[in-house]
């Protein structure tokens, strides 16, 4: 990605991993009210294109930033203001948990979670409905662009190819007694 001309891709998260449920269920979003976080998140300053993914275990905000807005500390500091504002919940409260990933660690996190390897239960189908889900809310709200419309189209062709790798895994495993 040539961030001169495509900008940034930013992730910043909570999960299952880094989050107590507490936490995690003062940032869900309700179905119904996706499409509108995605168009508040994408009035955030310097993002250009944006999607949430937001189930049971996870809430992450994938973004692509203006190269001017893609500072480390700034892009941070401005999901994080709109976690704060949207959920009206303490910044102190939600940065003990969160994650962020830049560009190639951003794409390779996406593969995984789409893929379910990043899955409280490896290899669960759902999360890759639940992506797909995240994404069509986004796109339906203008939020998915070139940049992120292709991103999207290879994180399912990825996570597609893994599934059957996946099952073939879990197949060969010792069931839990």
């Amino acid at each position: 990605m040539s961030a001169t001309t495509q900008g940034r891709l930013v992730l910043l998260g909570i999960n299952h991993n880094t989050a107590p449920i507490e936490v995690r269920e003062r940032l869900a979003i309700p179905a119904e009210r996706l499409a509108d976080a995605t168009r508040t998140l994408l009035h955030q300053p310097g993002v250009r294109e944006g999607l949430i993914l937001s189930t049971c275990n996870r809430v992450e905000l994938l973004t692509l930033q203006d190269d001017a807005e893609a500072a480390p500390s700034q892009a941070k500091t401005d999901l994080l203001r709109f976690l704060h504002e949207y959920f009206a919940v303490p910044p102190h409260d939600i940065q003990p948990h969160l994650y962020e990933f830049r560009e190639r660690e951003a794409v390779r996190h996406l593969f995984r979670v789409a893929s379910s390897l990043d899955s409280m239960v490896v290899g669960e189908p759902q999360i890759l409905g639940q992506v797909k889900e995240a994404y069509t809310v986004a796109r339906d709200a203008g939020a998915v662009s070139t940049h992120l419309e292709a991103l999207m189209q290879r994180t399912f062709t990825v996570a597609k190819k893994s599934a059957p790798k996946l099952r073939s895994v879990q197949a060969l495993s010792p069931s839990p007694r």
